[in-house]
Order: structure tokens, then sequence, then C-alpha cells
């Protein structure tokens, strides 16, 4: 029986890239279910590959093969895996930190490197700079179409020996001082994610209608300091102001209300760009 396959990737819709994947997916099978994710993650931005892979994958069917592929070391001596999550969930990617959410939260139970004398596009010559196509589809078309087991992707490596990204977890002090770091962007609408879960915010006692003092730090160096209200949804604040709530992955977001964040403060993300909340 045939499994879902997700697609991502850096290579926008303005050319064949995606269709040519897309393509070689069904040619290995016309029964293939296959999908998007996403194909606008920023060019070489592995971490928010990263990301938005953790930021979907538990919400699909378990046994759904993953394609996911941002690769700024094509060509190089980069291994190509294939992965199975402890959410029963795989993973077909380079293994140059695209892992490092999943791992966080669901876990590796097990990676194989994949075997490119077995798991190739044939006929796609000496080509090194389409392994998207070439590879990581073909392999993911074989895997979600059951013409290949997972075992049969390659042979097996240690299971922690993929790469990781710096990733600075998430601590309570005081008891009611919680740091984090920003996460993500909600690219459409400029909000920012931050990786601090509500269960660990809610430590701190904070109630809706509270005001919170709101840092945000870049290497270090303080950028933004204001005073928030914690409010359920946009609507517990005026246009134009900002809040700090809980976003639809049940952590910590900060926003202004029918505006961009990120744009009006130039923040971005990753373990450098860290976030201070204390209640006062």
């Amino acid at each position: 029986m045939t499994k879902a396959l997700v697609l991502q990737s850096d290579f926008g819709i303005s050319d064949g890239a995606v269709s040519a994947m897309h393509g070689v997916a069904y040619s290995v099978s016309q029964e293939l279910s296959i999908f998007d994710l996403t194909h606008d993650i920023p060019p070489f931005n592995i971490w928010e590959a990263s990301y938005r892979l953790w930021q979907t994958m538990t919400y699909w069917k378990e046994g759904t093969v993953f394609v996911s592929v941002v690769d700024p070391g094509v060509g190089s001596t980069r291994k190509s895996v294939g992965v199975k999550t402890g959410s029963g969930h795989y993973v077909i990617t380079p293994d140059n930190g695209t892992l490092t959410h999943i791992a966080r939260t669901e876990g590796i139970e097990a990676i194989r490197e994949i075997d490119e004398s077995i798991n190739r596009l044939p006929k796609s010559g000496e080509s090194y700079t389409f392994h998207g196509r070439d590879i990581y589809a073909y392999t993911g078309a074989r895997l979600a179409s059951g013409i290949i087991t997972f075992e049969g992707v390659g042979p097996e490596l240690d299971p922690d020996s993929f790469v990781k990204l710096n990733v600075k977890e998430p601590v309570l002090e005081n008891g009611k001082t919680v740091r984090g770091i920003i996460d993500i962007l909600d690219i459409r609408f400029g909000n920012l994610w931050t990786n601090i879960p509500r269960t660990l915010f809610k430590q701190t006692a904070v109630e809706y209608g509270d005001t919170l003092d709101v840092r945000i730090l870049h290497d270090g160096r303080e950028l933004y300091h204001n005073a928030m209200t914690f409010g359920r949804s946009f609507a517990d604040t005026h246009k134009g102001e900002p809040l700090v709530y809980i976003n639809s992955l049940d952590n910590l977001g900060v926003a202004i209300n029918q505006g961009s964040f990120a744009k009006a403060y130039d923040i971005r993300t990753g373990s450098n760009w860290e976030i201070v909340l204390e209640q006062k």
C-alpha cells in the first residue's frame, strides 16, 4: 500500500525544478499521492527547513514519507540519508542539520545512508547538482510506494550520528523569568515564534491580561525592550500594539496587532536571537 509523499525545498516554483521532482516520483509509481509542504524556504536556510519539517510532520499520518531538500553542500561529501522518526514518519534528506528540530521533539529511531548505486534515478548521468530530483525524490517515491522497505534505503548508521544545528533550550529562571530563542517567523504576518513551550511559561504563574517585560537580544546585544500584554488572541490589544500569545504550536509568540513585528524591528531567527520574558 502506498504512503503519502510530502516534498519540501528551497527551489521556489518559478522554474521546472519542483515539477521535475513530481515527475520523477510519478515515474516510480502513478499510485502515489504527492503533496508540497513548501518550496519557499529561503535559499540555503537549513534552520528553517528543519523547523518547517517539525511544524508539519506530526499532523500527517504515521508512515508518511517526507523529502526535504535544502542543500547548500550538494555534490560535496555530506551524506544523503533516510530517517525513521520516533513518531513513525520517514525523512529523505541531506544530512546537514535538517533533522535538528524533529530529533529534539520526536526523536530519531534509525538512520540509513542512501545507497546511490540502487537509489538513484536511472540515466541521470554524472550530474551532481540536482540530488533533489535524482536521489531524494526518487528514493522517497520508492519508499512511499513500497518498492523498497526502509532497510532498502541503504546501510544503517548510528542513530545519533546525524548533523545537529546549535539550539539553545528554553529555561526558567528565578520562577518568573523565561529565556528562549526566536525559533522561526510566522512569515506572512511577521510574528515571532519562540521555542518557549506554554508548559514552561505557565510555571511563572502568569495570567492572561498580565504585563510582561520583554527583551530581544542578538548575539548578546539588546535590540528591543518593552512592556507587553499576555493575551489570548490579537483581539486583546489595540491595532498597532504588541502582545505575547500562545501560537498554534503551543509555544510563545510575539506580535504586533495587524502589523509585522519582524519587519518593524528587523528581527531574524536562530540560536543567536534570544528572547527574555519576565512577569512584572
